[in-house]
């Protein structure tokens, strides 16, 4: 659903714990075989072939320079994400995760948010808080206490790590739970609905850590909007938890 890379790099790496849904790590995926002439710029064989040589590098690399021993059952738990990876229902689901992220990016900007590209062309959004009077690290605490999952993140301009202007959205999560373009209608809602809390207290507060963080305990404003996320995600099946009920 992507531009591939593979026409243009010859190292791929990736996660394989987001968008990919198997276990937490990272893959690193690297060209083999013989250069063609036109890349080759250094001695080959005997018999005048090129060939790539990142294998060893990488492989030593990874194993014994910076990472332990494999551990078999994460490698088998990669091996079944990357096979389901390979289905119709997977190409279904991550096509709607790109729908979802759009649809929520284009209700983030109705709403005169700034989204620091414009919009979305993958399964992330980079949302610049700052217009609002909002730090990134507060909005995130009042999404945490309100059972809503984002990560405060730099972006252009921000001044040091301290004060962190925006947060990364995504949308494979709730899209894994079943969650259409209408639904992300109403995160959308709940998402604005936080940054008017964060602002809320920030003013009446301030922006400082400990004294932001005093003025969400037994925050009315928090209470009640986690009270309509939980009535909203309890519509949607929990992989894992659904099973154990």
């Amino acid at each position: 659903e992507c531009a591939s890379p593979f026409d243009y790099c010859d190292i791929v790496t990736s996660t394989t714990h987001k968008s990919l849904r198997g276990p937490r790590g990272g893959i690193i995926i690297f060209r083999k075989g013989t250069k063609s002439r036109k890349q080759g710029s250094h001695p080959g064989n005997g018999d005048g072939s090129i060939h790539y040589d990142f294998e060893e590098k990488i492989n030593f690399a990874v194993f014994p320079s910076t990472q332990g021993g494999p551990h078999n059952n994460h490698i088998a738990a990669l091996a079944i994400a990357l096979k389901q990876v390979g289905s119709p229902e997977y190409k279904a689901y991550i096509r709607q995760v790109k729908k979802n992220a759009q649809t929520l990016a284009s209700s983030l900007l109705r709403r005169k948010c700034r989204l620091v590209t414009g919009g979305t062309d993958n399964h992330l959004l980079l949302w610049d808080v700052t217009p609002l009077g909002i730090t990134g690290w507060n909005y995130e605490k009042v999404c945490e206490m309100c059972h809503i999952t984002v990560n405060k993140t730099a972006i252009f301009g921000d001044n040091g790590a301290i004060s962190l202007g925006g947060v990364r959205i995504g949308t494979p999560a709730m899209t894994s739970r079943g969650c259409v373009e209408s639904d992300f209608e109403m995160i959308a809602d709940f998402l604005v609905r936080a940054a008017q809390i964060t602002l809320s207290v920030q003013r009446e507060h301030g922006k400082q850590q400990r004294d932001f963080l005093k003025g969400l305990q037994h925050n009315k404003d928090v209470t009640e909007l986690r009270s309509r996320v939980e009535t909203f995600a309890a519509q949607f099946a929990m992989p894992g938890l659904d099973s154990l009920q």
